[in-house]
C-alpha cells in the first residue's frame, strides 16, 4: 500500500502578508505628507489609492521576486540616516562652492564598478549618488555607473567607495 502525500502550493505573493502591510503603511505615510491634506475624505482617497497601488503590484508579480522584496531592517535605517548626513554636509559644500566670489569648478565625469553589486543594490548606489548634492547618475549599464560630480573632491569622494561599501555592509551576509 502506497501514500501518495499531497503537496499544496501557495499562491504567488503567499506568506508575504507583512510585506504587503509595510508597502500599504509606507505608501499611505507618503501620500498624507506630500498631499498635505487631511479632510476625511481625502485620507479615505488616499488610503483607497494606496491600497490599490498594492494590489496592481501584487498583480503584476512585485512580491514574487526577491529582486524587488522589500527588505527593510536596522541596518538600511542606519544608512538612512548615514545619507541624510551626507546629503545635509553635501548641501554645505555646493553652497560654498555657488556663493564663492570665484566660482571655479572641477567638474568630472567619473565611473564606478558596481558589478559585484546586485541590481537593487546598483540601483540604491544610483539614487544616493543623485541624492547627494553636487553629484548626478548619469547612466547604470553592466555593473557600471557613469557619475557626474561637480568638484574634484566629489569625484574622489565617489571613487574611494565608502558610499558602495555602506550598501555592501546592507546585505548583512
Amino acid at each position: 500500500m502506497t501514500t501518495s502525500t499531497k503537496t499544496e502550493t501557495a499562491p504567488p505573493g503567499a506568506g508575504r502578508v507583512g510585506a504587503y502591510v509595510v508597502l500599504t503603511l509606507l505608501l499611505d505615510v507618503a501620500w498624507t505628507l506630500w498631499s498635505g491634506m487631511f479632510k476625511p475624505l481625502l485620507l479615505g482617497l488616499g488610503v483607497v489609492s494606496c491600497a490599490l497601488t498594492v494590489f496592481l503590484a501584487r498583480r503584476m508579480g512585485y512580491f514574487d521576486t526577491s529582486v524587488f522584496a522589500l527588505h527593510l531592517n536596522f541596518r538600511l535605517l542606519g544608512y538612512w540616516l548615514w545619507l541624510l548626513r551626507e546629503i545635509v554636509l553635501s548641501s554645505i559644500d555646493v553652497a560654498r562652492v555657488v556663493l564663492a566670489r570665484n566660482i571655479r569648478l572641477s567638474t568630472r565625469v567619473v565611473e564606478l564598478d558596481a558589478s559585484d553589486l546586485d541590481p537593487v543594490e546598483q540601483v540604491l548606489l544610483g539614487n544616493s549618488i543623485t541624492l547627494t548634492p553636487g553629484t548626478l547618475t548619469l547612466e547604470v549599464a553592466d555593473g557600471r555607473l557613469l557619475v557626474h560630480a561637480l568638484t574634484q573632491e566629489g569625484a574622489a569622494e565617489l571613487v574611494g567607495g565608502s558610499m558602495k561599501q555602506r550598501i555592501v555592509a546592507l546585505r548583512g551576509d
